[in-house]
This record gives C-alpha cells, structure tokens and sequence, in this order.
C-alpha cells in the first residue's frame, strides 16, 4: 500500500483540485492506497472540505490536530498513523505536482534507497525572499549533515516506511529531512521536478524561516547521532565552561573571559534545541482525532 500524507492549515480552495489530481495518478498505479490529510489548525473550512471527501472516498483519512502545531508535528502525525510500506509526503497547496509520484515510487523500489526526494526545477516563487536563502539553507545543510540533498524544502518526498516512524520531528526540523531520520547520503535519491505556482491563499512562509534553520542548524548533527549521550557531554561542558568563567573572571583576564562566555551563550543555545528534541521523542509532537 501507499501511503499520502497531506498536513494541511487553511486551504479550502486546494484540497479539491489536487485531491482529483492525486486519485488520477494513484489509480494508474494499480495498488491499494490511502490519502491522509492532516488538518492542523485550520480556521477556514478547510475541516468541512475534508468531512465532505472522507464521505465520498473511503481511500481518504482525517486526521484533525488538537491545534495549529505546525508542519514538523502534522507530518509526523501522518506518518505515524500511515498503513503503507510506501509513504508519500506533499504540500496541500498545489504547488507539488503528484505526476512525479510514480516516478519516485519506481526509483525507491528499483534502486534500494530509503527517501527519493524532489528537486524543484524553475520554482515559481520570490527570488530574494524565497528562492536565494533556500539555495543558502541547502548548501549549509548539506555541508553539516553529510546529505546532499538539493532542495531540502520540497515536501514532495518518497520514503520507506520504517524510516519515517523513527523519530517525532520537533518543530523546525523537518527542513532536515532526510538527515534527521538517520538516512545517509548514498541511501537518497532525488527526482526533478517542475515547480507550480500556488493556487488559492497566501504562502505561510517568509525570510523568518531562513534564521530558524541557522538555529536549528546548531543541533542537528548532536540529535541524529546518540541521543542520549550528547545530552550528558552538554551537561559536563556547561559545567567545565562555568568553572573556568569564574577562574578567569578572578584573575581578572577579561578577553578570555569574554571568549569562554560566548562559547557558554553558544552551547547553552544548542543545549535548549537539543533538549527539545529530546523532549519531543519522551513525549511526542502531535496530538490527534481521526474523523
């Protein structure tokens, strides 16, 4: 079975449109499968729509979120709740085409990798605020985590099952998929595709996003590899790194103070992101009711 996971927040007018689109696709594909939106949050009728299709087409799931809890929660909240061996993640904005699904199917099957994953070609989105700090972001990206992967931000992705219910995804850090399921770099493949312009509504995204991948960025390598045992080394450096502040703070060597407080400002901040994805696999991100 394949599985697709659609989180969604505030678009009525798209779910219709792509909804058709998707069925045509996925009935050529001569499979069972299921279509699992996620609304999370929504305050428009986006919930009715999604009522209305569930009605028509049994192939189609409901998840409501509690609250708006964003992208990360609502795509792990599909995924943990998906049926497939086979799991695909797209926008529910119109913007990913689904013609491209069968291709990524094939190539996950065919050349044994984990994630096949979308990179958008002629993206029909702002050049300054858009398009030059994700192709910043993906560079930076792939330098830290070993993952090349080109265009981080395209949700249309294809993934083995197994491989996407390892981890719940703190907010912010599924611009890290697929590093942050623990996928290696020759284990993804990606697939171009044809970016579209959105139909209906406004993007929910801006510039902002491009400071918390920064952030986000401080942690990610810590996360994906032993857990539990960067969580102790945070606490011994803390406490080294207090120790030696007040040492040279008494002997009065202000410039090496100054550097050993940066360095504490510095691990304290990638401490807080660490301990919220440690958080996040204690106690989940998500929070839902399948209608």
């Amino acid at each position: 079975m394949i599985s697709v996971v659609i989180p969604v927040h505030n678009e009525e007018r798209n779910i219709e449109p792509l909804y058709r689109e998707l069925v045509e696709v996925l009935e050529r594909l001569n499979e069972p499968f299921e279509i699992i939106y996620v609304n999370d949050g929504s305050t428009d009728e986006t919930g009715k729509v999604l009522r209305k299709l569930k009605k028509r087409d049994s192939r189609v799931r409901v998840l409501e979120m509690d609250r708006n809890r964003g992208e990360a929660a609502a795509l792990t909240a599909g995924f943990f709740h998906a049926r497939g061996e086979i799991v695909v993640s797209m926008d529910g904005d119109g913007q990913n085409d689904p013609a491209y699904i069968p291709e990524m199917v094939q190539k996950l099957r065919e050349g044994g990798y984990k994630v096949v994953s979308g990179w958008r070609m002629k993206r029909k989105e702002p050049f300054l605020t858009r398009r030059i700090p994700s192709w910043i972001a993906n560079r930076i990206i792939g330098l830290v985590t070993g993952v090349r992967v080109h265009d981080n931000g395209c949700s249309l992705k294809v993934y083995r099952a197994e491989v996407v219910k390892r981890v719940q995804i703190p907010h912010g850090f599924h611009r890290f998929i697929p590093a942050v399921f623990g996928v290696k770099n020759h284990e993804v493949a990606e697939v171009r595709i044809i970016d579209r312009p959105r139909r209906f509504g406004r993007s929910h995204y801006g510039l902002k996003r491009t400071f918390e991948v920064l952030r986000e960025l401080l942690t990610i390598r810590l996360v994906t590899r032993n857990l539990n045992r960067n969580r102790k080394i945070f606490i011994i450096a803390g406490i080294s790194g207090g120790l030696i502040e007040f040492f040279l703070l008494s002997k009065k060597n202000y410039p090496a103070s100054f550097l050993v407080l940066g360095t504490l400002v510095l691990l304290v901040l990638t401490y807080l992101n660490h301990q919220r994805f440690y958080c996040a696999q204690k106690e989940g991100v998500f929070v839902v009711n399948e209608i």
